[in-house]
């Protein structure tokens, strides 16, 4: 009996042993970031929009006044930064936080920008959206259009400061994943990148309204930027609703990580967006890298046979290459965050013989780039060569070509 007690637990041991022994790296450094504050939150890469690591990043939540990045990337796309902002009984009429403007008074727009992105106020949000699109309504629209355009699947503003608010599409929501896609496009873009990066990364300002008679101080909310090396940019948010919210970005060797975190505590927990802000950036750091698609960008074959092609009697074939394809945006993806031990899968999608006639720039084919089952970057492969079709003349022309020779 004892025997079998001390074999069983052996037994045991060993299965222990490599249960725990299998975890690889990248699972280890993963375990560090699961004991996050935030109800959602994502770690993304800020070049390619790939999702490093998520909790709950799908969820549809409030987001608070991480909803003036939004506005701020709108206002800065569809407006001169000279324009003159008039203060309407509505937008004086918004609740805390607000830079206390009154009706009528006037202000430069890019004065304004520094209002609601350090010191998050609520009036100015609604100024500039009312300036913009001419009502709060209006400018929801554009919100939720530009939401589209950057990719967002589960966002819908009714607001442009981050107030809880309702229509009949929806409530005033979006997800974590979402939220870093909306950071993405502020700051890498956008046509107006250089002026939010500016905007958001900028300490403190001082400016007045238009007449002079009222001076204004406002000092940037975002500790962040002081806090980890390569901060470049983020946005802070609270209501009741949300809880603690934050996006933020830091660009470092090249590499640009974006977190956005939702219901991040509820007061007097406000440290804790940054504790889980700093702990997803150092997971990022210290696992992904970046590779680039150039680097499997060969193909194999070299030629594919042509039936009926002028040529070689005894050899008809047409060299062939890959070129970029380009995305919808002229674009295409140079490549992505990775970590170590991941790796690029090449899947090929090609013909095995052509029939001429051929043109030159022909699409043979292509090359996909996936990586944990998703396809990045996608290269056609097509003919670097011409090759006529088989007719009677040049039939004539090989025969006589034979006769010389004799």
């Amino acid at each position: 009996m004892k025997r079998f007690l001390g074999a069983a637990a052996v037994i045991w041991l060993a299965v222990l042993l490599l249960c725990t022994g299998g975890h690889t790296y990248a699972e280890e450094q993963e375990d560090k970031v699961q004991d996050l504050y935030a109800v959602s939150a994502v770690l993304m890469d800020g070049d390619s929009g790939r999702v490093l690591y998520e909790k709950n990043g799908e969820e549809i939540r409030p987001m608070a006044s991480t909803t003036k990045i939004m506005t701020c990337i709108l206002a800065l796309e569809n407006s001169s930064p000279d324009d003159i902002v008039e203060v309407s009984a509505y937008a004086q009429s918004m609740p805390d936080v607000q830079l206390n403007m009154m009706q009528g008074e006037q202000y430069r727009l890019n004065d304004l920008l520094y209002s609601l992105m350090l010191e998050s106020h609520n009036d100015t949000a609604v100024a500039i959206a009312e300036h913009v699109a001419g009502s709060v309504e209006q400018f929801a629209d554009l919100m939720n259009e530009k939401a589209k355009e950057i990719g967002c699947k589960h966002t819908h503003y009714v607001t442009p400061n981050g107030l809880d608010g309702t229509d009949e599409e929806g409530i005033h929501a979006t997800t974590a994943e979402d939220l870093a896609l909306v950071m993405a496009y502020c700051i890498g873009e956008s046509p107006k990148k250089k002026e939010f990066l500016k905007v958001t990364g900028t300490s403190s300002y001082i400016f007045s309204n238009l007449d002079g008679s009222r001076t204004f101080t406002c000092n940037n909310h975002n500790a962040f930027l002081n806090m980890m090396e390569g901060a470049i940019s983020g946005k802070t948010g609270f209501t009741s609703a949300a809880g603690y919210c934050y996006v933020g970005a830091l660009r470092r060797d090249s590499r640009t990580f974006i977190v956005a975190l939702l219901g991040c505590g509820w007061p007097d927990n406000r440290s804790y967006k940054w504790s889980d802000t700093r702990k997803l950036m150092q997971y990022g750091l210290e696992n992904y890298e970046y590779r680039s698609f150039d680097q499997e960008r060969k193909v194999e074959i070299t030629k594919i046979d042509v039936e009926k092609g002028q040529g070689d009697l005894f050899q008809q074939s047409v060299s062939i290459q890959p070129i970029l394809m380009p995305d919808q945006s002229g674009e295409a993806e140079d490549g992505i965050l990775m970590r170590k031990e991941e790796k690029v899968e090449r899947i090929f999608e090609m013909v095995d013989h052509l029939k001429a006639p051929v043109e030159a720039g022909q699409t043979v084919g292509s090359i996909r780039y996936v990586v944990d089952g998703v396809t990045w970057r996608q290269d056609l492969i097509v003919t670097e060569q011409k090759v006529e079709k088989i007719d009677f003349s040049w039939c004539l022309g090989q025969v006589l070509k034979i006769f010389v020779s004799l």
